[in-house]
């Protein structure tokens, strides 16, 4: 360290820093502080001070700083530097020593990693491990929480640890979970009233300074008016928005009078705004409804890019929808897919499902495959039998030549268990339909033994010897006639 401080002693505070920073923050003050007065007091600069990540994140996982580097901090050099740490970024097993090794009066942002549930349910439950910091002063907060292990805990665990959360972090305005935290309950209003409630979190202040914003609420809300155009409102000065919405309502749907009315009057500076909006209208009369020639005729004057819209109509669920998105579509997946769809090129989504009370017929699935070339997944929701099924094994229908064979190069999850016998038939004979030597295939037992007329029909040996996994709905165990049929697939049985 000594023949270390004589190199950098010749250097200029300047150059000196600029070669630090290129360094950890954490190498920095574990290599400086001590050393001399000039290096501690560049070490201290909140350059180096301010971010502290006290943990190994290696290859997705987690561990404590080995255990040298670990006593020197807690003994040495945070007390050194703790007036000038703002955030800091700790493991499970090494947090509680480092928050206790000292206080942290300016301290705004915790990162929490590698944490399971019990460990989380634990420190928010008992805030002693916070003692050393003021907790009023805590405006963001991170955790990543690990898979659980198999351990039993209660099964609204999350909302005990977001209520602990929003007691002891009163003016926190920024949450995040990680990406392991989806399986447990959500921090999200968009499902029934929340049930956790945090002031500084929900309190509509205006956000002058905010300049861009996206709001994506997967799961359906009955919140639009009441919550989001509130919320949007604050945002004045927007200049970017994106909005990715599923509503429920029992009002109008949403066009482009509307998003203007309720929401780009609101924002002058607004000159990039894309959304993908679907909303679910219950009624118990369908009849005077707007047409997609309506809605489309509403987003004329539409600025910032071109707009489709889809309405259908479930007569038999007393519900109809109205899907209006910015084109070109970018989201991964397009689902609820009906007769209606206008069509167009959709070269990002992967995951596609299709709904309908009326029939797909042959040339619906050949718009499918020319509109999402490198779709991967597939779900059919549709029990109503093709209309032109007979028709079609003529190959021509209204002088449209059929003989094409169907194509979908990339499709490898085929989802048939709530599809009529005729998808089945259209998927797994090969003079209908190609699939990959790879696809896998879930569908009902009786209905792939009515298609394939008990395992013998030569049409469908084809494709059957494409499946390299078939999930059966309806068995519990497969007899050989099956595996034969199947051969080389896996299969595997589901009640």
């Amino acid at each position: 360290m000594e023949h270390l401080s004589l190199k950098l002693s010749d250097l200029p505070d300047e150059i000196l820093v600029l070669i630090l920073k290129k360094l950890h923050n954490i190498e920095v003050l574990y290599s400086l502080i001590g050393v001399n007065q000039r290096l501690n007091t560049i070490a201290n600069d909140s350059i180096f001070a301010s971010y502290l990540p006290l943990f190994v994140f290696l290859d997705d996982f987690t561990s404590p700083l080995p255990d040298s580097i670990l006593n020197r901090f807690c003994s040495y050099i945070l007390l050194e530097v703790h007036h000038k740490i703002k955030w800091l970024d700790l493991e499970s097993t090494s947090m509680e020593r480092i928050l206790l090794a000292t206080n942290y009066p300016y301290l705004c942002g915790l990162g929490l990693y590698g944490f399971d549930l019990e460990k989380a349910l634990s420190i928010f439950t008992n805030d002693s491990s916070f003692s050393s910091i003021n907790k009023s002063e805590i405006s963001s907060l991170v955790i990543d929480i690990d898979k659980n292990n198999g351990k039993i805990l209660p099964g609204n665990i999350g909302i005990i640890i977001f209520t602990h959360i929003f007691t002891m972090f009163k003016n926190l305005k920024y949450l995040n979970f990680g990406p392991c935290f989806k399986d447990y309950q959500r921090l999200s209003f968009g499902m029934s009233p929340p049930i956790c409630f945090s002031s500084s979190l929900l309190e509509l202040h205006k956000l002058p300074k905010l300049k861009c914003f996206s709001l994506r609420c997967d799961m359906r809300t009955h919140y639009y008016s009441s919550l989001i155009l509130p919320l949007l409102r604050q945002m004045f000065n927007l200049q970017k928005l994106y909005l990715q919405l599923e509503i429920d309502s029992y009002k109008e749907f949403i066009d482009g009078n509307d998003l203007k009315e309720n929401i780009i009057n609101y924002m002058s500076q607004l000159n990039n705004f894309t959304f993908n909006i679907r909303v679910i209208k219950h009624s118990p009369n369908l009849m005077n409804l707007p047409s997609n020639e309506y809605i489309q005729h509403t987003f004329k004057d539409f600025k910032y890019n071109q707009i489709s819209s889809c309405i259908g109509y479930y007569q038999e669920r007393g519900y109809s929808y109205c899907h209006i998105y910015s084109y070109p579509y970018r989201m991964h997946y397009y689902f609820n897919i009906t007769n209606n769809f206008p069509g167009g090129l959709f070269q990002y989504v992967r995951k596609v499902s299709l709904y309908d009370e009326q029939p797909f017929e042959y040339e619906f699935f050949l718009q499918i495959a020319q509109s999402f070339p490198f779709m991967k997944d597939l779900s059919i929701i549709n029990d109503k039998p093709q209309r032109n099924k007979l028709s079609r094994k003529s190959k021509k229908i209204n002088n449209q030549d059929l003989s094409i064979i169907i194509k979908y190069p990339y499709l490898i999850n085929l989802n048939l268990f709530e599809a009529h016998d005729d998808y089945i038939e259209q998927f797994l004979v090969d003079t209908d339909m190609y699939l990959l030597n790879n696809t896998n295939l879930s569908v009902h037992y009786e209905a792939l033994k009515r298609v394939t007329e008990n395992f013998t029909r030569h049409a469908t040996q084809i494709n059957c010897e494409k499946l390299y996994r078939v999930r059966l709905c309806g068995i519990y165990e497969t007899t050989k006639h099956l595996t034969d049929y199947l051969r080389p697939a896996i299969i595997s049985c589901i009640l």
